[in-house]
């Protein structure tokens, strides 16, 4: 028979992994107010990555040799190393991200990004990143 504290802590630990994802489970990060521009801030190998894919270009450029999966519409960066266009097979897309309007600024874990009505800037402590818009890509 189970004693009653025994009970008492099998029911929390139940409700406890029963229950939806957590707070910081959730994405962190935002869409443009065009929808076309997505970016997601996450930590992954102990270090702090944010995450921007574009949905809509004008030209996709050609994938590399070494990359199986898709290419051209994803971009990432550390905090301090250098940005790139990455070869993914998935997207950051996220609809319930909230919308970064024209003319505003995010800023996280040394990361800044700005939207404007000609597309999105992005870049780190090392001032690394990219600037996204449909008719052009560019990484510095």
């Amino acid at each position: 028979m189970i004693g009653r504290s025994a009970f008492i802590l099998t029911s929390a630990l139940l409700a406890l992994f029963a229950s939806p994802a957590h707070a910081e489970d959730s994405p962190i990060g935002f869409l443009t107010p065009s929808k076309n521009i997505v970016c997601q801030f996450y930590a992954e190998n102990d270090q702090n990555v944010l995450r921007c894919d574009i949905m809509s270009m004008d030209t996709r450029p050609r994938r590399p040799a070494d990359c199986d999966l898709d290419y051209g519409h994803a971009f990432a960066m550390n905090a301090k190393g250098a940005a790139a266009r990455i070869c993914a097979g998935d997207t950051v897309m996220d609809a319930s991200l909230p919308v970064l309007a024209y003319g505003e600024i995010w800023q996280r874990a040394g990361f800044t990004c700005r939207s404007e009505q000609t597309g999105l800037t992005c870049f780190n402590a090392m001032q690394h990143g990219f600037s996204l818009a449909r008719a052009e890509q560019k990484v510095f």
